[in-house]
Formats: structure tokens, C-alpha cells, sequence
């Protein structure tokens, strides 16, 4: 365990975790429905030249969310891990409290609100 301590109770905690597990189980549903890890496929049966265009705006769209969908899943089981070895809801730049009420709006947080200010 972290010798640095934080500020969260333990009722606290487990509302975190809870809110943790929820997005990871969210993002696994929408990773799987996307067809995360497959490129999107590009609409050959568009006609005309609007047509073409959108399904690429669309193809570009797809990429995009699943990127997005990708790395805040990776966030969300780092924090899970961090919670597990008793190291979360420090900041990892200053190794103060990140604060109860930062965590409940972006659990996957690093930083306390000063640092992530900062970046």
C-alpha cells in the first residue's frame, strides 16, 4: 500500500469502483456493437460524388470513436488497477489527493485538478 494517503472514504471508493466498472462494461458493449479492432468498411455502394464523400466523412468518424473508445478503455482498467493496489486517487504528479469530487466526473483521473491544469 502507497504510503501517500488520499481522501477518499471507503464508501467513496466503492461508488468509484462501481463507476468504474459501469464504464468498462459500457465500453465493452459499444467496442463490441463498433466492431472495434476491424477497420470500418468504406460503403462501396455510394453513387455519385456526395455520396462517396460522406461515406469517407463516415469511415473517418467510425476511426475516430473507436480510437477514442480504445484509449478510455485502457484508462479505465489502469484506474481499476490502480484502486487495487491502493494508489488511486493520488495524483501522480504531485502525489496529493486528486479529490472525491474530480474522480466522480473523470474516474479514470491521474492528476488532481491543479496539475491537470497545468498539462
Amino acid at each position: 500500500m502507497s504510503s501517500v494517503q488520499n481522501d477518499l472514504t471507503p464508501e467513496q471508493f466503492e461508488e468509484i469502483r462501481c463507476e468504474l466498472q459501469r464504464a468498462l462494461d459500457r465500453l465493452e458493449r459499444n467496442m463490441k456493437l463498433n466492431g472495434n479492432g476491424r477497420p470500418p468498411e468504406l460503403d462501396q455502394s455510394a453513387v455519385g460524388r456526395l455520396s462517396r464523400i460522406e461515406a469517407l466523412q463516415n469511415q473517418g468518424f467510425t476511426q475516430n470513436l473507436q480510437e477514442r473508445e480504445r484509449v478510455q478503455f485502457a484508462q479505465v482498467v489502469d484506474a481499476l488497477k490502480r484502486l487495487a493496489d491502493g494508489c488511486y486517487g493520488i495524483c501522480t504528479s504531485c502525489r496529493g489527493p486528486v479529490g472525491f469530487e474530480r474522480l466522480m466526473v473523470f474516474p479514470e483521473a491521474r492528476h488532481c485538478t491543479d496539475c491537470g491544469n497545468t498539462g
